[in-house]
């Protein structure tokens, strides 16, 4: 099995709201910085998404919003595919460069738990790779009706068995 880390959508805009930030967000960076470095260390190619939501938001080129968190940018050797949807799968080469590469096993973190995280297990296993996601290391916001912490529990228990198997950052290995 050939294993590749992949980091979801850890843009800027997703820290830039001390009003709204994300559940243990700082936290989670530093959690994902250490599958990075670790991925790296072990020549695990590392994969990142990157959300474009259109000229007007600031999720786009050019925009305060669009860079990947400063502790998580990407290296030379690293790919980025850019989407403009919730997969990472839908309209984008991110199959054809995972294809390409040899890769059938994706570890993935990132955000938003319930959208972007979802869509991309999904979309994973829909083209069956098989699919770890990490329980720590993907997050969210509160929404109306939910807290950040009870989404991201649902998210690791709907997703878990059928789609992914969930596990610790501290237990993933490369």
């Amino acid at each position: 099995m050939t294993t590749a880390l992949v980091v979801i959508d850890v843009q800027q805009i997703m820290f830039d709201m001390p009003d709204y930030p994300p559940y243990e967000g700082e936290a989670l960076v530093d959690r994902i910085a250490g599958l990075i470095a670790r991925a790296r260390k072990n020549g695990t190619p590392v994969f990142f998404v990157q959300h474009d939501d259109g000229p007007e938001s600031p999720m786009h080129p050019g925009k305060p919003g669009f860079p990947f968190h400063p502790k998580l940018a990407p290296q030379t050797g690293d790919d980025v595919t850019v989407k403009n949807h919730g997969s990472a799968f839908h309209n984008t080469d991110f199959d054809s460069k995972l294809r390409k590469a040899g890769i059938d096993t994706l570890v993935i973190c990132g955000m938003q738990s319930e959208y972007c995280i979802d869509a991309a297990v999904r979309g994973a296993r829909e083209r069956n790779y098989k699919v770890i996601l990490v329980s720590d290391g993907h997050s969210t916001f509160d929404s109306k009706i939910l807290k950040a912490d009870l989404i991201i529990a649902h998210q690791n228990e709907t997703l878990g068995g059928s789609y992914a198997t969930v596990t610790p950052a501290a237990e993933i290995g490369f």
